[in-house]
C-alpha cells in the first residue's frame, strides 16, 4: 500500500502517537519516504517527542509537522481536543526544508535562508507549513514563482498560537517556534492540487475603472457600490443579498486576464472589508489595480459545500493533505467533518490527514497565493511502477 493514515485522539500524548504510527507501521511498513503529523495544542508541549516516536516506529527518509487548533485525519475532523494525526507513503526523491525569510532591507525582494543549494531532481511540488507571525509567505510564494515557475506551493499557516513564538513546528525532531518547515518533492511524486476557495460568484465580470490602494471606486464606469447593489438584487435572493452584510461578500481577481471567458476557479477571492456610501467605494482586503478584471462572490455554507463537490467531481488519489481555514469546520458549516466527509465522499476511503490553518498556500490559475477560508488540498498517488 502506497500511502496509509491515522488518528487518535487518546489525552495522552505517548498513546496518542503510539496508536497512530502503529497503525500507518501495519499499512505502509518501515521506511516511507515521507510522513507528516499534525497535534492539536494539548500535544504540542511535546511535539519533540511526537515526531521522535514517529521516527522510530516509521523510520521515515523525511518527517515534518506542527502543532495545529484541529486537525483531520480518516473519517472525521477534531476541533480544539486532544488529537495527533499522521500520514506516511512513498513519494520518490524528496529534500528538507527548513526555512527563515525576510524582506531585504531595501524592500526590493526576499532574503531566504535554508533553501537547499543543490536541489538534485526538477521539483514537482512543495508542501509546506508555516508561522504566520515570522515567516513572509507572501513573499515567499512571490520567489517560489519567479524561482520555480509553474510549481505548487501546497500547505498552511501554523495555527496554535495567538501570538509570536507559540506555534511549533518541526523537521523531524527539531522543533522551532517560527520560519516554515516542509519538503521539496521530486518527478517521482505524482502529486496535483485544489483550492476551494469556498465562494460562488454571481453578477457578471467588470473592469476596475478607479482605483487607489486596496480601494476601488468605480467599476465599469459606475461606482463600484452602486454595481454592486444591482449586480446582487439581480441575482440574489433575498436572504442571500442578508448574507452579504454579515461577511458573505467577496471579491475576485480574474489570474489570467487573456482569458476569453471567466469560471469557477479563475479569480483570487479576497474579501470586501468595508464600504463608503457616500464615495460608493469598497474596499478590498488586496490591491486590485485599475484595469483588473474582477467579480463579485458570495461566501457562506452552501457556497462553500457546492465549491468543494464541484472542484472534486472528477478528481482521483491515492491519499490527500488537506489544509482548511480554521474559519471552517463547525464554524461555517454548523456541523462537523464537513469537508472530509465530502472529500471522502469524491475521492473514497483514501488515507487522509491535514490541519485547520490560519491561511492556506495553494495555486490558482498556475500562480500561488496566500488565502482565506479555502480548503487547499494536495492529492497524491503512488509514483511506483504497478506489475
Amino acid at each position: 500500500m502506497p500511502f496509509a493514515s491515522a488518528m487518535s485522539e487518546h489525552p495522552i500524548t505517548a498513546h496518542a502517537v503510539g496508536e497512530a504510527a502503529g497503525e500507518v507501521l501495519e499499512r505502509v511498513g518501515e521506511r516511507p519516504d515521507l510522513a507528516v503529523v499534525f497535534v492539536t495544542p494539548p500535544h504540542a508541549g511535546a511535539l519533540e517527542d511526537v515526531m521522535r516516536t514517529v521516527e522510530e516506529i516509521l523510520h521515515p527518509l523525511l518527517s515534518f509537522g506542527c502543532a495545529a487548533e484541529s486537525v483531520l485525519g480518516p473519517h472525521r475532523e477534531v476541533e480544539q481536543t486532544a488529537a495527533v494525526t499522521l500520514l506516511a507513503g512513498h513519494t520518490g526523491p524528496l529534500l528538507p526544508l527548513a526555512l527563515d525569510a525576510a524582506p531585504e532591507p531595501a524592500g526590493d525582494g526576499l532574503h531566504l535562508r535554508g533553501w537547499p543549494a543543490e536541489v538534485p531532481f526538477a521539483p514537482q511540488a512543495v508542501v509546506l507549513m508555516a508561522d504566520p507571525y515570522s515567516f513572509p509567505a507572501e513573499g515567499f510564494l512571490e520567489w517560489a514563482d519567479a524561482s520555480l515557475p509553474g510549481v505548487p506551493v501546497v500547505g498552511g499557516m501554523a495555527s496554535a498560537a495567538r501570538g509570536p513564538g507559540g506555534n511549533r513546528l518541526a523537521l523531524g525532531p527539531r522543533v522551532r517556534t517560527g520560519g516554515a518547515v516542509g519538503a521539496l518533492l521530486g518527478p517521482g511524486a505524482e502529486i496535483s492540487t485544489v483550492v476551494s476557495q469556498g465562494c460562488r460568484p454571481f453578477g457578471r465580470p467588470l473592469v476596475v475603472t478607479k482605483a487607489q490602494g486596496n480601494i476601488i471606486f468605480e467599476l465599469a464606469g459606475r461606482p463600484a457600490l452602486e454595481r454592486l447593489v444591482a449586480q446582487a438584487h439581480e441575482s440574489l435572493s433575498e436572504d442571500e443579498v442578508s448574507l452579504l452584510e454579515m461577511g458573505g461578500l467577496h471579491l475576485g481577481r480574474v489570474i489570467n486576464e487573456h482569458q476569453e471567458s471567466f469560471g469557477r476557479g479563475d479569480f483570487l477571492v479576497r474579501n470586501v472589508v468595508g464600504a463608503d456610501r457616500t464615495l460608493g467605494a469598497i474596499a478590498v482586503g488586496d490591491v486590485f489595480p485599475v484595469g483588473t478584471t474582477v467579480q463579485f462572490h458570495l461566501r457562506d455554507a452552501a457556497s462553500a459545500d457546492e465549491d468543494l463537490r464541484t472542484l472534486f467531481a472528477h478528481e482521483q488519489a491515492d491519499a490527500a493533505l488537506v489544509f482548511t481555514c480554521n474559519g471552517r469546520g463547525t464554524r461555517l458549516f454548523g456541523e462537523p467533518h464537513h469537508d472530509v466527509r465530502v472529500l471522502s465522499e469524491r475521492l473514497g476511503p483514501v488515507p487522509m490527514a491535514g490541519c485547520f490553518a490560519a491561511g492556506e498556500l495553494g495555486p490558482v490559475g498556475g500562480r500561488n497565493f496566500l488565502h482565506g477560508f479555502t480548503a487547499s488540498v494536495a492529492l497524491l498517488r503512488d509514483p511506483r511502477p504497478t506489475a
